[in-house]
């Protein structure tokens, strides 16, 4: 079976997941494009080797023959998008974040149940070699409790008021630098935590992007329901300095953590263990290929929409808690 794909978004990050599926040939290929910028959709069709070009998505899941969408859209438009792939009874990847509000959630969750589609968020990071053997290392219970988590995504971002576009508006990213790239070490947390979030405070800053209706910089602190404390640290604003792990997670034995390509293994009382893996040029292709084998083999994704909404209660929690000064309890 060869999935059929169509491209919902055919702007900047579309070229990476057409990358992933042009690594995935043999089980998937982009049939259709959509975008309203006609450029861009014949670029991308282009790009496939040929594909249907659309102006509008909701035409494309009405006259296309595909069998999933791959939602690449700007924040705001996620939840419309999504809700119309349901109904047509696509299967969905969408770029994060999942959508905007709870409100939009629960509709997003509603189509997707009442249509039996499979949805998958594209939390690339997720397939980084590190972070799944140091999820498999934790499943083992090499290290034992976990005690405490931390995850960082940070550097210089050189946006400017002409070129920073949707982003610089809350409305249309749904808040700031947490919501986009601080997604990242949100859903990396919530992924090696493996529990629910039940509390998050945060304290978010405004250090050098001041054009921007949002934050430039976050530090959230989250307790799951196992009793883990999580940490992200996130920021358009600064290069991290150079001691500064991708992740870490420490238990009652001892602790893992990575800078890249290296996994390190503590335990207590001993010198570290390294596991090394070769450098992965693009997540995104491992990721695609998931996507395609959970279509054709009906298997749960990594992170669904139930995941994806934890998430964002998270992250919707840290503006909450920035904004009332309090601990918020989701």
């Amino acid at each position: 079976m060869t999935v059929k794909i169509g491209l919902i978004g055919c702007g900047g990050i579309a070229g990476a997941h057409v990358k992933g599926y042009l690594a995935a040939s043999e089980n998937a290929k982009v049939t259709a494009v959509s975008d309203i910028v006609e450029e861009n959709a014949k670029r991308r069709a282009q790009e496939v080797g040929g594909a249907q070009i659309f102006s509008d998505y909701n035409v494309m899941l009405a006259e296309a023959d595909i069998d999933a969408v791959d939602i690449l859209l700007p924040h705001y438009l996620h939840k419309d998008a999504i809700v119309a792939a349901a109904k047509a009874k696509k299967h969905i990847l969408c770029e994060k974040p999942l959508c905007l509000t709870l409100d939009e959630a629960a509709a997003v969750k509603q189509a997707v149940d009442e249509n039996g589609v499979t949805l998958m968020c594209a939390h690339n990071q997720l397939f980084i070699p590190a972070i799944q053997r140091a999820r498999q290392l934790l499943d083992e219970g090499v290290i034992g409790d976990v005690y405490q988590i931390r995850t960082t995504d940070s550097f210089y971002h050189r946006f400017r008021t002409e070129d920073i576009g949707w982003r610089g508006h809350r409305e249309l990213i749904g808040g700031g630098e947490l919501i986009d790239t601080g997604y990242h070490p949100s859903y990396m947390l919530l992924y090696l935590a493996n529990s629910k979030p039940a509390q998050v405070t945060a304290l978010l800053s405004k250090h050098r992007l001041h054009f921007m209706d949002g934050e430039d910089t976050a530090q959230v602190l989250v307790r799951f329901e196992n009793g883990a404390v999580g940490n992200i640290v996130t920021s358009w604003a600064f290069e991290p300095a150079g001691s500064t792990e991708r992740f870490s997670i420490t238990g009652e034995g001892g602790s893992i953590y990575s800078y890249g390509n290296e996994l390190y293994v503590k335990m207590r009382g001993k010198e570290p263990e390294v596991i090394s893996f070769a450098p992965v040029e693009t997540t995104f292709i491992p990721e695609i290929a998931d996507f395609v084998t959970c279509v054709r083999d009906k298997r749960r994704p990594i992170h669904t929409e139930v995941e994806g909404i934890q998430v964002l209660q998270i992250i919707l929690g840290a503006y909450r808690s920035d904004e009332e000064k309090r601990i918020v309890d989701l």
